[in-house]
């Protein structure tokens, strides 16, 4: 079953005007450190690639080592010598709010080089991208009734309470598929709490680190309390062995998240990880199989399948398997592929070359291991230049097959038998993975009943549900930690007992 495909002229992408405008960064040649935009001590840049085109989008500076001790450094100076941390959490909230303002006057620049990255249709970039100013508009209005200080009896003493105070330097390091929303998660938690944070840019998309750096400078953020390099592996290493560096927030790979894990655990520093997916969806037997079907291929269109909450497992009653997976079939396959500035596409080109040659690797595994290949499998007819690939239905899969118990990261979709209710359950369980899940059935206590049995950090009915001011993160390899709502903040704080023998009169 071949996908529809949208294309202007063989061989190519269409032209669109969005590729005809300048790069909206004012300094991608430079590093932001200490509050100024400095040029590296190395000749080094990376080479920011356009999906759709393979052509050359624009090069940004690499950080090295020298670089990377600086940005520690100036952040380690704003948080121990400058009034920062002890600002009180609305003060905090002011900046917050204007960062928010300045994300919002910049949404257009900042979708744009969302989709010239790494390929995400332009429509979704530009609705996802106005929404993160609401994260920093979300943790400054927590600044108002967050418990900073909890008072308490104490027999030892006149006053106790227990204060929250800021936990130091973060690294922020943050994966390039939602860059913009990974440093929301990251950055305004860690700015409310009174931190100083380098983000950590990624290499193939930086772009929208340097507008979170350029509007820090426009608004006047206090030098060394935000500052943004890109780096390699070898140099972030240094970021995360870095003792000056008390936390590290990390957005990837479940390997790279152990590697990080372990160097932390080494000299004891805090981090947060959160990590890979092979998420669930339980179809149980009362729900509408084309229903599902046609929510479950839309939803993996989102982000091209580059999401580590996708819902990719999909698990159904062995008795209406077949049907359910030519219903699947039916509807991924059928999904226009095209540019990711054409607003009748569904699909874009994956992000990079590299990401193209993973997920046809796993194709050919699922094809060697067995698995019935419904629709897809191969690159699209008519898109000879972009890192195109189509959507991919397996039907048939063992859930201890490699695609079904290891993260593709594209849009390849595994349809496993289950022979009861309970079985699905713990096949649902049955992965290293505990990121999302979702349950399909008419019946909410159902719903309810079974959502509390899988093992995930967040349960969906009837399709893809997340909200971030509820906290997202994951159980098992998926994680460790959560991200968004107050208990996002909680990452950045360290809890101190105060007891005293008199009751202060200065409570701040």
């Amino acid at each position: 079953m071949s996908s529809h495909v949208s294309v202007d002229g063989a061989g190519g992408a269409p032209g669109y005007a969005e590729r005809d405008l300048p790069v909206p960064l004012r300094h991608p040649d430079r590093l932001y450190i200490d509050g100024r935009w400095v040029p590296p001590t190395t000749q080094s840049t990376f080479d920011v690639i356009d999906p759709a085109t393979e052509e050359l989008y624009y090069r940004a500076a690499e950080a090295g080592p020298e670089d990377m001790a600086s940005a520690v450094a100036a952040a380690r100076h704003a948080f121990d010598r400058t009034q920062w941390p002890l600002l009180a959490p609305a003060e905090r909230a002011v900046w917050l709010r204007r960062i928010a303002d300045g994300l919002r006057g910049r949404a257009a620049d900042a979708s744009r080089l969302w989709t010239r990255q790494v390929g995400v249709l332009h429509t979704m970039s530009v609705a996802s991208i106005e929404r993160v100013g609401a994260h920093y508009d979300y943790y400054a209005d927590l600044a108002a009734d967050f418990p900073f200080e909890v008072r308490h009896d104490t027999v030892q003493g006149a006053f106790g309470a227990v204060v929250r105070e800021p936990i130091g330097v973060v690294a922020a390091i943050v994966a390039w598929n939602t860059p913009m929303s990974l440093m929301a998660y990251k950055v305004a938690p860690a700015l409310l709490a009174g931190c100083t944070v380098v983000v950590k840019a990624p290499p193939e998309a930086p772009g929208e680190a340097y507008v979170l750096a350029e509007i820090a400078e426009e608004i006047g953020l206090p030098p060394g309390v935000l500052n943004v390099v890109a780096a390699d592996r070898e140099v972030s290493e240094q970021l995360v062995r870095d003792p000056r560096v008390d936390k590290v927030a990390f957005t990837g790979s479940s390997a790279v998240g152990r590697r990080i894990a372990s160097l932390c655990g080494e000299r004891m520093a805090r981090y947060t990880l959160e990590l890979g997916g092979k998420s669930p969806a339980v179809i149980l037997d009362d729900y509408d199989l084309e229903t599902a079907a046609r929510t479950l291929a839309d939803a993996e269109c989102t982000l091209n399948g580059q999401v580590c909450s996708s819902l990719t497992r999909i698990i159904v009653g062995r008795h209406r398997h077949d049907e359910f997976a030519e219903a699947l079939g039916t509807f991924f396959g059928g999904v226009r592929i095209g540019d990711p500035f054409d607003p009748a596409a569904q699909l874009g080109p994956l992000a990079m070359e590299r990401q193209r040659d993973r997920v046809e690797g796993y194709v050919a595994k699922g094809v060697a291991e067995g698995a019935r290949l419904v629709t897809g499998g191969g690159r699209p007819e008519g898109l000879d230049t972009g890192f195109y690939v189509q959507p991919t239905v397996f039907a048939g899969v063992d859930n201890r097959s490699m695609i079904a118990q290891e993260e593709i990261f594209g849009p390849v979709l595994a349809v496993i038998p289950a022979d009861s209710e309970e079985h699905a359950v713990e096949l649902a369980n049955d992965t290293v993975f505990g990121l999302n899940a979702t349950v399909f059935t008419n019946d909410v206590d159902r719903a309810h009943h079974v959502a509390r049995r899988l093992r995930s950090g967040t349960v969906g009915h009837n399709g893809y549900r997340t909200d971030p001011r509820m906290g997202f993160g994951g159980f098992k390899q998926s994680g460790v930690g959560r991200e968004g709502g107050a208990d996002g903040l909680l990452p950045y704080m360290e809890a101190k007992t105060v007891i005293l023998g008199g009751v202060p009169t200065d409570r701040a």
